[in-house]
């Protein structure tokens, strides 16, 4: 695990609802549990501060660091997304955005961050999604590109064959083999309740985390009957759920000290 991913995952998980910041210290023995340690934190937020995710502010006297609102963004349209907060209704109809290209430097960042906010690319510079994503003004300025969009009410046969749907699958079903073993490994590696709570909860939201790079979040129409992603994400809800409180009180616990 990376700490540059992990942070993104403490503050969006954790801190997001307590104020989008924490004093340094209190982030490195968040951390420590889940195996990062200090010099790797300390070097992932000098490095996030300089991408423009977070800034530095004084906590109580203590040096901590805060979210930027660029990065609240991404992380509240993220945290909608792995919880499922927002389902919208499908209205039939598909958003193609025609990518101006952008210079070569960019380029992979761009189709990076389309991926991640659910957008597949249908032939070259082409981009399709089911809804328009909120995202998608922010990700184009920040790669110096530009765009049109269409909406497009007919497609034969429908675009999905954009996203790697067989593989979604076969990860979907890989992780309801797994999960279970996953929250049992980490509630068994700690002494501490809280803490081996927070570890587990940590690591679930981590590795489900990953399907945002993945599924877009294709409406049920265009999905098959069996489709597992309904049931994988049912058993995330519910091991989350049920691991919260002891998380929170370990990141109150942390955040205290």
């Amino acid at each position: 695990m990376q700490a540059r991913s992990a942070l993104f995952d403490v503050y969006g998980d954790h801190l997001r609802a307590r104020g989008s910041e924490a004093p340094v210290a209190a982030v490195v023995r968040m951390l420590d549990p889940v195996g990062i340690a200090a010099p790797a934190v300390r070097t992932a937020i000098s490095r996030m501060v300089m991408q423009g995710w977070l800034e530095p502010v004084q906590l109580s006297g203590a040096r901590g660091y805060r979210t930027t609102e660029r990065a609240n963004r991404r992380l509240d349209e993220a945290g909608h997304r792995i919880y499922r907060r927002r389902v919208p209704t499908w209205d039939g109809r598909w958003q193609l955005v025609f990518i101006q290209a952008p210079e070569r430097p960019t380029r992979a960042r761009l189709r990076a961050d389309l991926t991640f906010v659910g957008y597949a690319e249908l032939v070259d510079n082409v981009w399709v999604s089911p809804f328009p994503r909120v995202e998608l003004d922010s990700v184009l300025e920040r790669a110096g590109a530009t765009a049109r969009t269409a909406w497009a009410d007919r497609f034969d046969p429908e675009p999905t064959g954009a996203w790697d749907l067989s593989t979604l699958r076969s990860s979907y079903d890989g992780w309801l083999e797994s999960a279970d073993g996953l929250v049992d490994h980490h509630l068994d590696a700690h002494d501490d309740e809280d803490e081996a709570a927070f570890a587990a909860r940590f690591h679930l939201v981590h590795e489900w985390r990953k399907f945002l790079f993945a599924d877009p979040g294709l409406p049920d129409e265009l999905l098959p009957d069996d489709w597992p992603g309904g049931d994988a994400a049912a058993l995330f809800a519910t091991e989350a759920t049920r691991l919260k409180p002891g998380a929170d009180r370990f990141v109150a616990r942390c955040l205290g000290a």
